[in-house]
């Protein structure tokens, strides 16, 4: 299992500098793993990247939010179009990382939607999902949809509802992506989601309820590490947290970051280190009682 850390906590400016400080920042805070913000994937510098990657001998994943011109759960063909495009390029630009994992809104725009789904629209995004991981599997990189919260999205609020995606996308490479910030708002609690897509469940970030330091929120940790331990979860676990005194003014406004419960980065990194890790740990003894 590889124990990560969302870029965003490092920086909101990925030029070259911005990578590498971000790289070398998570390998600092004792990460085996970086997940890049691919907000952009056509202006990514992937040069600097798997620079950076191999100057701190550190491992990547990729994750990105689709916006309202590139929303592939649209009834809109051309926004259908211009997403798929845009996770295609996603998908080579992990593939030139050595990357293993492309996650996060990849089926819908990140955003407030004002109306339900519509049948059509995800069934538009099951297709482009379906083919993207395709493209994906050739390259050796897995592609989860994440669950988020129905401020986020209005296509997967629930680990049953991405089940149900999932299978629907007619392909075994589709995996699920939970995210215990998200689920500490929609789910009833923290241990039955992991239970119920124990065979699809491929990424996972670890987030705490106001989006600050792990363990001073809500968020049963102890429930969701006995779940991961008990259905054998050896994927990704990657700290996601932001604050506006690091993240780019227009994603603070879209995430809703209206209040900074940090701005030590470092600090707040090497404590999601320890904390992911002793939860896993305590976890993993108690099969032996």
């Amino acid at each position: 299992m590889q124990i990560g850390c969302h870029g965003l906590v490092w920086t909101g400016t990925y030029d070259a500098a911005g990578i590498r400080h971000a790289v070398q920042k998570s390998k600092e805070a004792g990460f085996d793993l970086i997940e890049f913000p691919l907000m952009d994937p056509f202006t990514f510098d992937v040069g600097a990247a798997r620079a950076a990657l191999d100057e701190f001998g550190m491992a990547a994943t990729g994750s990105l939010g689709l916006d309202e011109s590139t929303d592939v759960s649209s009834e809109d063909e051309s926004a259908v179009r211009a997403g798929e495009a845009l996770l295609e390029r996603a998908v080579d630009v992990l593939a030139e990382l050595g990357a293993a994992h492309l996650c996060g809104i990849i089926y819908s725009a990140m955003r407030k939607y004002m109306e339900p789904a519509t049948p059509r629209g995800i069934a538009n995004s099951q297709a482009v999902i379906g083919r993207i991981a395709d493209r994906a599997a050739q390259a050796g990189i897995k592609v989860s949809v994440e669950v988020t919260n129905r401020y986020e999205s209005n296509v997967l609020n629930t680990a049953r509802q991405a089940r149900e995606f999932v299978a629907g996308a007619g392909n075994g490479g589709v995996g699920v992506h939970l995210d215990t910030y998200h689920m500490n708002i929609e789910e009833t609690d923290m241990f039955s989601p992991v239970l119920d897509t124990a065979d699809q469940l491929s990424y996972v970030h670890i987030g705490e309820s106001h989006r600050g330091y792990l363990g001073t929120g809500s968020v049963d940790f102890d429930s969701f590490f006995r779940a991961l331990t008990r259905i054998g979860y050896d994927g990704p676990v990657v700290f996601e947290s932001f604050s506006s005194a690091v993240v780019a003014p227009d994603l603070s406004r879209m995430l809703g970051i209206w209040r900074n419960l940090w701005s030590d980065s470092e600090e707040l990194g090497a404590h999601a280190n320890a904390f992911i890790r002793d939860k896993m740990t305590a976890m993993a003894s108690m099969s032996h009682h």
